[in-house]
């Protein structure tokens, strides 16, 4: 497991403060960001944080646009209650801190979250989408929960598995060309090992010039030359919801 996560090389300028439209409730054990659209739903996508965990402003603006988009968006504290990684951290002790946070030790807590979405929100279609540490969660879960309708695995890739490219769910991947987390023929294996072995729809999508985290940069920190893939990216991911749920 100790290349399933590396450091995310995301700026502390891309962590300004932003104020969310949802709210913070209890999941069984474990606290979320739930935020709902206006008008009722019955399909839901569980938002995966990256390493600086649930409270992260960046990754609830991406829930407040699922639900902007008709998607109820829970974003779970999956480190349950456990210290997010900080910028100011050495990153020599990263490996460590990653150690009781596998991002493929999280059934527990995603069983609790689907119990919440059928039970309590009436979600009969349910995605799932993560980002850096949650895109490798969401390639997990793709593996794992064929009740998943659909995954968008935002730079993040399952490499230790030896199933990890029998997905059970469509699986959209995307990647920037400049992420020095995530190097390009780590991509292209995991794009031409799928095309090999997977049966499900799948695609693997990488943006020129993009790097680490370009995704789910907040509107205050985005470059006029970056805007344009970050749109493509976000459309993109909408367009595989809404196609397979």
């Amino acid at each position: 497991m100790a290349n399933e996560a590396r450091p995310c090389p995301c700026e502390l300028g891309d962590r300004i403060e932003y104020g969310g439209l949802g709210q913070e409730l209890q999941i069984d054990h474990i606290q979320a960001y739930v935020v709902k659209p206006d008008t009722a739903s019955d399909k839901a996508v569980i938002v995966i944080q990256d390493i600086f965990g649930w409270q992260l402003p960046n990754t609830r603006y991406m829930a407040d646009m699922l639900a902007a988009n008709g998607y109820i968006a829970v974003c779970p504290d999956f480190f349950v209650g456990k210290e997010p990684w900080n910028p100011s951290h050495d990153w020599s002790g990263f490996q460590a801190w990653l150690e009781d946070k596998k991002p493929t030790n999280i059934n527990k807590e995603v069983d609790a979250v689907l119990r919440f979405l059928k039970e309590q929100c009436g979600a009969k279609h349910i995605g799932v989408v993560g980002f850096c540490w949650g895109g490798i969660a969401t390639h997990y879960l793709a593996l794992q929960y064929p009740e998943v309708r659909a995954g968008v695995s935002v730079y993040g890739i399952v490499r230790e598995r030896e199933d990890r490219y029998e997905l059970k769910c469509p699986t959209l991947f995307i990647f920037g060309e400049k992420d020095i987390v995530i190097p390009l023929d780590q991509v292209e294996l995991l794009e031409s090992k799928l095309k090999e072995k997977c049966t499900v729809d799948h695609r693997v999508k990488i943006f020129p010039g993009q790097t680490h985290g370009f995704v789910h940069r907040k509107r205050e920190d985005i470059n006029p030359s970056d805007k344009p893939s970050i749109q493509e990216a976000r459309s993109d991911m909408l367009k595989w919801l809404n196609k397979y749920m």
